[in-house]
């Protein structure tokens, strides 16, 4: 009883102490407080908000329409970072805004959300992965600070052979997905998916709006298999997001990105899990790209370091 007093009076002065401003931090152990227990965050590469959730219908995106009876959409996400790929996708996994750059060349500043889960682990790197159609995404396994660099590495599979050796097409990616949870059941894995990227880049717009749609049908099948797996279901938070949109046709068009136009910092976040509310849309908050690893964090009760996001606590139950 007295224990039960004193742990009380502590959560007090925890919450006493913290700012109003500042989101306060799971003080409860992880594993008492969520039923997540794996988070796979899915990147599509670089649609934009017309073509998806603001278009008028929402025809191209029917599945997760359907899926939000299981989830939660927040209408006004932003990248408020370099609007590319790899600043985008390093932004989500480390959360800190870095202009790095966007060929493969340069590794993130700080290490993401998977380096930082395994050094806490102690777990084997197959338990956390990276999966990408881009092969210059395998950077996403490492950075430059001192104490981090070469250390606690996920898994990767990335573009065609790793090691910059070209792109694949998503269909490839979403069954190298599938066959890496059926054989390592990683708790930690980030997806890109660049088909609706490439299409834009092409100014194939029939091409750009069918890749959206086919990324649609992927998302429903990953969430499928997530859910037909011991190891995930009902225990796994699959995150959508964009590492960036594209231009406005006021701006040039859905052909390029990069710049801070709406069309490009207005990003997607979608998401079902355990732990989440469902059927719900959410228009207040503020929330933006690297809040996404501290939600990641909050879930799987990892301490970071360096991240400068803040928990997403909106969309929680």
């Amino acid at each position: 009883m007295k224990k039960i007093v004193l742990y009380f009076i502590l959560g007090l002065l925890v919450i006493s102490c913290t700012n109003d401003n500042q989101e306060v931090q799971t003080v409860i152990d992880n594993q008492y407080t969520y039923q997540t227990k794996n988070i796979v965050l899915l990147v599509v590469d670089g649609p934009r908000m017309s073509e998806t959730w603001e278009e008028v219908n929402r025809e191209n995106i029917p599945n997760r329409v359907s899926l939000l009876s299981q989830g939660v959409f927040i209408s006004d996400f932003k990248n408020n970072g370099s609007t590319n790929t790899n600043p985008g996708h390093s932004a989500m996994c480390s959360g800190v805004y870095e202009n790095i750059k966007n060929n493969g060349t340069e590794l993130p500043g700080y290490p993401s959300i998977m380096q930082q889960w395994l050094k806490y682990t102690g777990e084997d790197k197959t338990k956390a992965w990276i999966i990408t159609s881009k092969d210059k995404l395998e950077v996403l396994n490492d950075c430059k600070l001192e104490d981090w660099k070469g250390k606690f590495q996920p898994s990767v599979d990335c573009g065609i052979n790793g090691n910059g050796s070209g792109y694949r097409p998503d269909a490839v990616t979403v069954d190298k997905v599938k066959l890496v949870m059926e054989k390592y059941s990683p708790n930690i894995i980030v997806i890109n998916l660049k088909d609706v990227d490439s299409n834009g880049h092409a100014s194939n717009w029939n091409g750009y709006i069918d890749a959206i749609k086919k990324t649609d049908t992927s998302i429903k099948e990953i969430w499928d298999h997530i859910q037909s797996l011991s190891a995930y279901k009902n225990k796994t938070t699959l995150i959508v997001s964009n590492d960036h949109g594209r231009h406005l046709d006021s701006k040039g068009g859905f052909a390029q990105h990069g710049d801070d136009c709406n069309g490009c910092r207005h990003i997607e976040f979608f998401a079902m899990g355990p732990d989440f509310k469902k059927n719900t849309i959410i228009s207040t908050g503020n929330y933006e790209q690297i809040d996404i690893t501290s939600t990641m964090a909050e879930l799987l009760g990892v301490p970071l370091q360096y991240a400068n996001g803040k928990i997403i606590k909106n969309v929680f139950k």
